[in-house]
């Protein structure tokens, strides 16, 4: 792992001593961009975007398979989307919505040569107290090159806030020493720790070789608020490794050496036992068709903030991620990982959207995924009745989540699965990807001893409702008779992609999500169910997030996705039981600028 002594302020002493990224930000709410100095050296080397575009994963993917916004940029670099004039970018919203901040500047828009280069999509956020973080997927990325201050070549952008979200700023791209070699690749995901009354957030993303070739990863910055106050500072340090290619060609003369993708990374954190459990999707390149779900495990330290039982601090996890790649034949290196939720599927229908929930009471973890997202669509084996389109659950028992090389499990305690109607055939207007994705977003409610699956369906409308499924913990017995509808009917409109990290300290849930009022508008907002009981069976009140909603028609940006395939809400989290805060963090790539921007907005969790 390289732990380069990176500073992006002048501020020196015990976070340069210890090879740590320090990232201050400046008062007000357009602080001057921070400086980076001791970076990597030698020529500059450019961004990861497009690197992949020859190997094998990227000539499948929109042809056979779909992967996220980060592996579209891998495979296929900047994708220009001009929008319309016809109508305004912003439009006024009802009265009574929260606050709604940008946590991006477009000032910071901007290539080192002066090339502006606005647009960031897929958001994911993390809150301590007052502290917030988000990240999302950044264009400046596309015409960057290593070497650039605020490691802007990195395509995995993020915001500070050191005033519980009312103003962010713009850190440019996540810390990166070893960008000559790999560079984060987008699909952000954000989880925040605190303990031994210091606070920490975990930003992960792909990380991916510069020139597409070689073991693709999951990367996360570690990063410690220090200081506080108006004066606080991140101080990141990364990357840690949390996955890896398990397959690998063996390069020749004539074969470079591809590997097998791994994608679509997201974060949960057990504060109770020092754990961050890390879930993705890996595209292989080799074996019995379909696509495993994975899942990794990383000591944090002691219930006090000192070494773990792997010798993990949580400035400094260890994570335990599989066995390294070995010669299984002639052409092919194989590896192992820490621990398969799903094994990939002998017809080759996709696996992909990977979620994890932990259990804080008992330790068990539960991860979801959607079975045969994209493949329903042109692969006959997976077009029969016999393969639907599936949103599973799957229970990984604490037993299982040593912090060992790999797991002592093979497969997961028990698995549930509902059926879907997918999204995945309906184009979007103004969305400039062909296909939606539904993946699931889990939380575990030990008040109400349950885990909740909420995702997007077209069962009723083609444009999709939000829906909730609950299971009793442990034996994943359904807990409705039929999923419930948590949007309100409003003329058939949109309801896409939902968030939903965790449950509230009062064991119930808060679920925000995409939403247009009909299907003759593109004006698009975010609206949310509150304080929903995870045993609700009737449709809970809505309200809506968004102070203004954004035409996705008359957006600019070089993202594909252009407003990514996830939004996300979090909870603030505190260092003792139940380990939840009072404040919920709702992030969403916002429009209203004629660019995707991240936002960010704030409001009493339930």
């Amino acid at each position: 792992m390289g732990h380069g002594k990176l500073l992006l302020t002048l501020t020196m002493g015990l976070a340069a001593a210890l090879g740590l990224a320090t990232i201050a930000p400046a008062a007000g709410a357009a602080p001057a961009l921070p400086h980076a100095t001791g970076q990597a050296t030698g020529a500059p080397a450019r961004t990861t975007a497009a690197a992949g575009k020859n190997t094998p994963f990227c000539q499948r993917l929109g042809k056979q398979i779909q992967a996220s916004s980060g592996a579209n940029m891998f495979c296929f670099g900047a994708q220009l989307q001009q929008g319309s004039t016809a109508r305004p970018a912003q439009i006024p919203a009802a009265p009574g919505a929260p606050g709604n901040v940008d946590a991006a500047r477009v000032a910071e828009d901007v290539s080192p040569a002066g090339v502006s280069v606005p647009g960031q999509s897929e958001t994911s956020v993390g809150a301590a107290g007052p502290y917030v973080v988000e990240a999302w997927n950044d264009a400046t990325g596309f015409v960057t090159a290593c070497g650039a201050p605020s490691f802007k070549e990195e395509l995995t952008g993020l915001g500070f806030s050191v005033n519980g979200g009312r103003s962010f700023t713009d850190l440019g791209g996540l810390p990166n020493p070893d960008c000559q070699n790999y560079v984060y690749g987008g699909d952000p995901s954000v989880a925040a720790y605190r303990v031994g009354g210091h606070d920490y957030f975990y930003i992960s993303s792909l990380y991916n070789p510069l020139t597409g070739l070689g073991p693709s990863k999951i990367a996360f910055d570690a990063c410690q608020v220090t200081g506080s106050g108006a004066t606080a500072r991140l101080a990141c340090r990364g990357p840690f490794i949390a996955g890896t290619s398990t397959q690998c060609l063996i390069p020749t003369p004539s074969q470079p050496e591809f590997c097998s993708f791994t994608d679509k990374d997201f974060l949960t954190i057990d504060p109770a036992r020092g754990r961050l459990y890390v879930a993705y999707s890996e595209f292989l390149i080799a074996g019995s068709g379909g696509d495993p779900e994975l899942m990794s495990a990383c000591d944090l330290g002691s219930a006090t903030g000192g070494r773990g039982p792997a010798g993990g601090t949580p400035a400094a996890p260890v994570c335990e991620k599989g066995t390294a790649l070995k010669p299984v034949s002639a052409t092919l290196e194989q590896g192992k990982p820490y621990f398969t939720v799903a094994k990939a599927d002998p017809n080759g229908c996709e696996n992909e959207g990977s979620y994890p929930a932990v259990d804080v009471a008992t330790g068990n973890a539960y991860v979801g995924y959607e079975y045969n997202w994209g493949t329903s669509l042109g692969n006959p084996a997976c077009e029969t009745a016999s393969t639907p389109v599936e949103n599973v659950v799957a229970k990984v028992p604490l037993r299982c989540l040593t912090l060992t090389a790999t797991s002592p499990c093979l497969h997961p305690g028990r698995t549930a699965a509902v059926r879907l109607v997918s999204m995945g055939g309906t184009p979007v207007p103004g969305y400039n990807r062909f296909t939606a994705n539904d993946f699931p977003r889990l939380a575990v409610s030990d008040r109400f001893n349950t885990v909740s699956m909420v995702w997007n369906d077209a069962r009723l409308h083609p444009y999709g409702d939000i829906l909730l499924q609950s299971f009793g913990l442990g034996a994943l017995h359904p807990l409705q008779a039929r999923p419930v509808v948590l949007d309100r009917p409003h003329g058939g409109g949109l309801d896409l992609m939902p968030a939903l990290r965790t449950a509230t300290a009062g064991g119930l849930l808060d679920v925000s999500w995409y939403s247009r009022a009909s299907v003759a508008t593109t004006d698009t907002g975010v609206t949310a169910a509150l304080n929903v009981s995870p045993r609700a069976t009737a449709t809970p009140a809505n309200i809506q997030i968004t102070s203004a909603l954004s035409n996705w028609t008359n957006n600019s940006t070089l993202i594909s996705p252009n407003f990514g395939d996830y939004t996300d809400a979090a909870v603030s989290v505190t260092g003792s039981p139940p380990y939840l805060g009072p404040t919920l963090y709702i992030a969403w790539s916002d429009g209203r600028l004629g660019i995707p921007h991240p936002f960010e907005a704030h409001l009493p969790a339930g």
